[in-house]
């Protein structure tokens, strides 16, 4: 494995994140599960990724101008990847989020520059009414002039930015990719590996994860949920179904366990959508058995979501 060195600036550190064999949580006869990852990039998430794409590509065509600024809805990693680009390119950025997500991820946003909304939620649950009401108040900001509305759900560019994440997990495991399981959100990850994968071997199983209170690919009614980042409660504009072979549904409480779980006895330390990746893959692995290879993502860190009660393990001291 390589990785960049010397880079001009911190744009050249986006990718080339490691990849990782499961020792201690696969039980024997399972398949071997890697785990790539994604919180090696700058900001500690795969969107860095979709970040670096979208910019870009609305610069190169002029839809983002110099001195202009990028409008974006977010649950906090887009959001704080768009930041982190802008911040390295010279654009402004305005984000709309919600009190639902981290604490963490709101303040590393404001820290990177930008300009963040807040829309309040019922209680901290995520659902589709609360995506709604945060798109439609991105959407109205952006008609200010200069403005570059990113629109993640309907924008194209966010799926090219995931091809290299494919490339990378072919060439790091040895071209021996028999399942890819990703947690689904916009769709761009899950569709952008899947295209590569598939470019490589025609045969590789593609597994799309998503809330089991909110199982919406599967054709079941939206819900709350505590999943960040994925599950937004309808069924994504740019979502086709022929990319998954099959959707599998992992709970919120399902997810959080795992990630306890992999950071005590794997040291892997990631957020709920990590969490619920990994559930989904060992059920693959068992069912694929011995001599076959399963991989999915470490999505972002464990530091995003250290205000949360995912980590909040402290014994009271009497």
């Amino acid at each position: 494995m390589t990785y960049p060195s010397n880079t001009a600036d911190v744009i050249g550190s986006i990718g080339a994140t490691p990849l990782v064999e499961l020792k201690r949580i696969v039980p024997p006869g399972h398949a071997r599960v890697l785990v790539k990852v994604e919180s090696g990039n700058p900001t500690g998430s795969m969107k860095d990724r979709m970040a670096l794409a979208v910019v870009d590509r609305a610069a190169a065509s002029g839809r983002l101008l110099p001195g202009g600024r990028l409008v974006e809805y977010t649950g906090g990693s887009t959001g704080t990847s768009l930041a982190l680009v802008c911040a390295v390119r010279g654009f402004a950025i305005t984000l709309v989020t919600s009190d639902a997500f981290s604490l963490e991820k709101r303040d590393h946003m404001r820290a990177l520059g930008a300009e963040v909304i807040e829309i309040p939620s019922d209680q901290g649950r995520i659902n589709k009414e609360l995506i709604g009401a945060m798109m439609a108040r991105a959407a109205a900001l952006s008609a200010s002039p200069g403005a570059f509305y990113a629109d993640q759900f309907h924008n194209v560019d966010a799926i090219s930015g995931y091809a290299p994440l494919g490339e990378e997990i072919w060439d790091q495991s040895g071209g021996k990719v028999s399942a890819f399981v990703q947690a689904v959100g916009t769709s761009h990850c899950i569709t952008g590996v899947a295209r590569a994968l598939r470019a490589r071997n025609p045969g590789v199983k593609i597994v799309a994860v998503e809330p089991a209170e909110s199982p919406v690919l599967s054709g079941g009614r939206p819900g709350a949920h505590k999943i960040e980042g994925v599950g937004p409660g309808f069924v994504p504009p740019l979502w086709s179904p022929e990319v998954a072979d099959e959707i599998d549904a992992v709970s919120t409480l399902e997810a959080k366990q795992m990630c306890r779980t992999l950071a005590k006895e794997e040291g892997l330390f990631g957020g709920t959508s990590s969490g619920a990746n990994v559930v989904a893959a060992l059920r693959v692995a068992q069912r694929l058995g011995n001599g076959r290879t399963v991989v999915t993502l470490l999505c972002d860190s464990g530091l995003k979501y250290l205000s949360t009660d995912l980590y909040a393990l402290r014994e009271s001291v009497s």
